[in-house]
């Protein structure tokens, strides 16, 4: 099974996640099959490639709780900012 999770780098105190699709037996931060996107919790900025996401969901991968948490509040984030410009 494939799995959308989060891979840990940066130094202590200060953590940068890529988002990946890896198989849900590799480790945390072992092998992963493709990058879709990152987040960086300090600076706050989350980037994902939307296309790519929705192809590995249809495709019938799982994402983890964290991630699917993150995307649904970047989306609120994004209505808001969309409805804050109009």
């Amino acid at each position: 099974m494939v799995r959308i999770r989060l891979q840990r780098f940066g130094k202590k105190k200060q953590p940068f996640y890529r988002i990946v699709c890896a198989d849900a037996r590799s480790p945390r931060d072992g092998k992963f099959i493709e990058i879709i996107g990152y987040w960086e919790p300090k600076r706050k900025v989350f980037k994902i490639d939307f296309e790519k996401y929705n192809e590995w969901i249809k495709r019938g991968a799982q994402p983890t709780d964290i991630v699917e948490s993150l995307i649904k509040n970047f989306k609120q984030q994004k209505i808001e900012n969309t409805e804050r410009t109009n």
